[in-house]
């Protein structure tokens, strides 16, 4: 990436404000719900998810429908004229699919270091054993996981939590198994669970921006996590 002409380096990212602001709906958030754009050395506008470009950036706060409605209107470009103050630009047809495969990079590569750490647990007998006795924080099952597997898995996380008939279920996420398989290193990756809360929240706070992004902020794989990644009842019939 590259600083448009006079830009201070890191003049986005130095961290003097939490909150930034969308250039298209003009709504302010924290800098984690929002996907940072940088310009890279021959002009072309990327996405910057961990916010780590220097120079001038842009904040996008869009659902992926929103901004390809914006790229089809011209506002997008607009949009990015004023905040990169009128440096050369170029704007990739594909942005939105950068964007998404981005974000999913950042949370499966996430999930990976948290599987070097030892906090993430795969595989159900592990996973069920290490819930009845109350040590997940965070459990999570692939797109294609079967219902029945899911359902038992559950069922373990609210007996160690002792949150039975809360209706405390595990994320269903927008990943399958394959996915999931190609980015940990390991076969069929079906179910994960976390044992540390702190990494409930790294991995939430990334997954949360994904499915933001693919308009599917109010589901319930973002919905029963509260930002300190503390699991909370939802209704059963959620899923």
């Amino acid at each position: 990436m590259r600083n448009p002409h006079n830009e201070r380096v890191s003049s986005d990212i130095d961290g003097a404000s939490p909150e930034r602001t969308c250039i298209l709906s003009g709504e302010k958030a924290g800098r984690d719900a929002l996907v940072r754009l940088a310009i890279s050395p021959d002009g072309l506008v990327l996405p910057d998810v961990h916010a780590r470009a220097p120079g001038r950036g842009a904040w996008l706060g869009a659902a992926r429908a929103d901004l390809e409605k914006a790229l089809a209107k011209g506002k997008l470009k607009g949009a990015l004229a004023r905040a990169f103050k009128g440096a050369p630009l170029s704007i990739p047809d594909d942005l939105a699919d950068r964007i998404e495969q981005a974000l999913i990079r950042a949370f499966t590569e996430r999930l990976g270091l948290e599987l070097k750490s030892g906090k993430l647990l795969m595989g159900s007998d592990r996973i069920a054993q290490n819930a009845r006795e109350g040590r997940v924080t965070w459990l999570a099952h692939a797109a294609d996981a079967s219902e029945d597997g899911s359902r038992k898995l559950d069922q373990a996380w609210r007996v160690g939590s002792e949150a039975e008939g809360s209706g405390l279920q595990g994320t269903r996420l927008p990943l399958d198994r394959d996915t999931l398989s190609v980015a940990l290193g390991r076969d069929n990756v079906v179910h994960l669970a976390l044992t540390d809360r702190g990494a409930a929240m790294r991995v939430v706070s990334l997954l949360k921006r994904l499915l933001h992004f693919r308009g599917q902020a109010d589901s319930h794989a973002a919905g029963i996590y509260d930002d300190n990644g503390q699991a909370r009842a939802a209704p059963a019939t959620t899923i």
